[in-house]
């Protein structure tokens, strides 16, 4: 029999609940709701900056009151998995107020595609606002359809800019060196291309269409739908991906490698048609993990904090159709699921904060659902 104490505890029904037994060990409180909501990022002092997938992005306080929505937005192509995806902060933020936005960008026709843009966050006002707004990366080329936007964004510990490219669900071009789709991104943070870029000096057969130069941005490629990347304490990058039917995929990124996909993958087409497994072709980059059934990931994170001193160094994945947090542990040259924490929702995000606590990111519409969750530590 489900005991009342696991069902409040699964479906965080009361703001604070120790959930040891059933979700984990922590204890959850629920800060605020968001429609949609996507990713977050913490700001000098505390507060957060929170997007939602219809294009408002707010500032929020640790108590969930929120500012906003902040204007000076770029428009969104919102439909499907396409909308305002990720924030992050410059690495000097603190002096230059620099905020980066991924987000989904209608083009000609019906097409579509991801974009970064980049503008100065000015909290002075009555209203919170971007200013001088720049596209920095775009997808290229902009293609029909409304899903693997990936777009996630990193800043790593050297000061590059990341960006996770999906293949837009059209297969091929994760493995067409004249697409940036199903790609590793890597630049300045002007959106410049660093010189050190394994395919700066690639050339094709054929010519690129419009001088579109995608080439010296790519660090690796045959990726899916890449919706989590996180650099660990020895400056390694990591990348969690959605598989096809089965075969989700955690990667240690590595310059210039190759993932495989679509010429394999340790899951099958949607239409059951099989796909060769990473084993069948040693040339491409094998995953550190994979799992089938899926867990389908929303994001990833690395903890580095002190609340939970067993955690340390280990990743957590966002679990969105597995309704849980999965914690991975990173070793060497693998990767090893080793706890699952049922949540009761689909998660999009979880974020170390400040102290070390995390907050978490349903993925749900409406005000009862859509929550941001603060976790820490059971009993502490």
């Amino acid at each position: 029999m489900v005991s009342l104490r696991y069902l409040l505890c699964t479906f965080a029904l009361l703001p604070v609940l120790a959930c040891a037994e059933a979700g984990g060990p922590f204890e959850r409180e629920v800060i605020t709701d968001f429609d949609e909501p996507w990713a977050l990022v913490f700001l000098p002092g505390g507060r957060m900056l929170v997007t939602e997938k219809k294009g408002n992005l707010f500032v929020v306080s640790r108590d969930g009151a929120k500012a906003g929505p902040v204007s000076g937005v770029p428009d969104v192509a919102y439909g499907g998995q396409g909308g305002l995806g990720d924030v992050a902060l410059h690495p000097d933020f603190a002096d230059n107020s620099l905020v980066y936005l991924s987000y989904a960008e209608a083009g000609t026709g019906d097409t579509r595609g991801a974009a970064v843009a980049r503008g100065v966050l000015d909290v002075s006002g009555r209203r919170p606002a971007l200013r001088n707004l720049e596209v920095i990366w775009r997808q290229y080329p902009k293609v029909l359809g409304y899903g693997h936007y990936g777009h996630r964004l990193l800043f790593d510990d050297d000061g590059y800019l990341w960006i996770s490219s999906g293949d837009r669900q059209k297969f091929t071009p994760a493995q067409d060196m004249q697409a940036n789709l199903g790609k590793m991104i890597r630049l300045h943070d002007d959106g410049s291309v660093p010189a050190d870029n394994p395919f700066v000096d690639y050339r094709s057969e054929e010519p690129l269409v419009d001088d579109a130069a995608v080439y010296g941005e790519i660090w690796s490629v045959g990726y899916r739908n890449p919706l989590g990347i996180a650099v660990d304490g020895d400056g390694r990058l990591w990348e969690l991906e959605m598989g096809p039917a089965g075969g989700d995929e955690l990667n240690l990124v590595q310059r210039g490698a190759n993932y495989g996909y679509p010429v394999v993958s340790n899951g099958d087409h949607y239409d059951g048609r099989p796909m060769p497994d990473h084993d069948t072709r040693p040339e491409f980059e094998a995953p550190k993990a994979w799992w089938t059934p899926v867990i389908s990931p929303g994001d990833l994170m690395i903890y580095r904090g002190d609340l939970f001193p067993g955690w340390r160094g280990d990743a957590l994945a966002a679990g969105l159709s597995s309704q849980a947090i999965v914690r991975i542990h990173l070793g060497e040259d693998s990767a090893e699921e080793v706890a699952r924490y049922p949540m009761g929702a689909r998660i999009r995000s979880v974020v170390e904060g400040p102290e070390g606590d995390l907050w978490v990111l349903e993925d749900e519409r409406g005000s009862s659902q859509g929550r941001l969750l603060r976790l820490t530590p059971a009993g502490g």
